[in-house]
């Protein structure tokens, strides 16, 4: 491992659980200095912190709501007075609202657009910025909703498609700086969200009916989705940029669940109930 002071330093938004937490102990592992970012619990962000220290890297916890671009920048101030670098650039916390379009708030929207592409796009700015002459790696966590239409995941899978152009553009436009970035998009991963997405959503069509169609026939685990972002992050990644690496188990190239497998209020959100009679037939003759 190279020496604590010249150690590469990454930071991580939402990484005091789940994938952010599991890709901090990977990179820990190799030597890694760690900041974990959370919104609002210290005590998980303190075990996470306690963890890649034990796993022979430094760290920091740092709190901070990536909504408010004040937090943002007092988030990387903080990395940089402790670290004065920075060579890596996780963003990974996300959070929407899953309702059909026509249910979708002003409020859902303004937050939507927030917490998935500003704090991205805030993020990278000061990343670059902090990132040395021999360059830097920036990584942003996506979801398959951006590559297919899945029921109520209009707005993330909208804001998951912004952040992956993004991504191209900050390919082009930092990649002199021998900056890379590149997304992750992940499927079915086994973690809270996937949990509230299908037993939350009143109406969504069951995990089981899903899974089942998968060509892999499994969800994915934190640790694969934190596996395929530590290779874009590591040293045999360094000619790969402005690319979506997809981890779905191939969800996507079925694209289940659909609409129609939804039930409820939900599914009469788009087939609304047929009108009183009209499945009545009149033969004359």
């Amino acid at each position: 491992m190279a020496p604590r002071s010249q150690a590469p330093v990454a930071l991580i938004t939402g990484s005091s659980r789940g994938i952010g937490k599991v890709l901090a102990l990977k990179l820990a592992a190799r030597g890694v200095n760690v900041a974990v970012n959370y919104k609002s619990n210290a005590d998980l962000a303190e075990e996470t912190l306690a963890e890649v220290r034990a796993a022979g890297a430094d760290g920091m916890t740092v709190q901070a709501n990536i909504e408010e671009p004040d937090d943002i920048d007092a988030m990387f101030d903080a990395v940089q007075q402790q670290f004065g670098r920075l060579d890596m650039f996780v963003a990974n916390a996300a959070a929407s609202a899953f309702k059909p379009i026509s249910q979708l708030k002003l409020h859902h929207l303004d937050r939507n657009w927030a917490m998935n592409v500003r704090s991205f796009v805030l993020g990278a700015q000061r990343a670059a910025e902090m990132m040395s002459a021999s360059g830097g790696r920036i990584v942003v966590v996506t979801s398959y909703g951006s590559l297919a239409a899945f029921p109520t995941y209009a707005s993330l899978g909208a804001a998951k498609a912004a952040a992956e152009m993004y991504v191209k553009y900050m390919a082009t436009e930092f990649g002199p700086r021998n900056i890379t970035v590149n997304a992750v998009n992940g499927g079915l991963i086994d973690t809270d969200s996937l949990d509230f997405f299908y037993n939350r959503v009143p109406g969504m069509a069951p995990m089981s009916s899903v899974i089942s169609k998968l060509p892999l026939g499994r969800p994915g685990t934190a640790d694969d989705m934190a596996s395929a972002i530590d290779f874009l992050l590591g040293p045999t990644a360094g000619y790969i940029t402005g690319q979506t690496l997809t981890v779905d188990g191939g969800l996507t190239i079925i694209a289940p669940p659909f609409w129609a497998d939804t039930t409820g209020e939900l599914h009469d959100a788009v087939y609304p109930p047929a009108a009183s009679g009209a499945d009545e037939t009149h033969v004359e003759g």
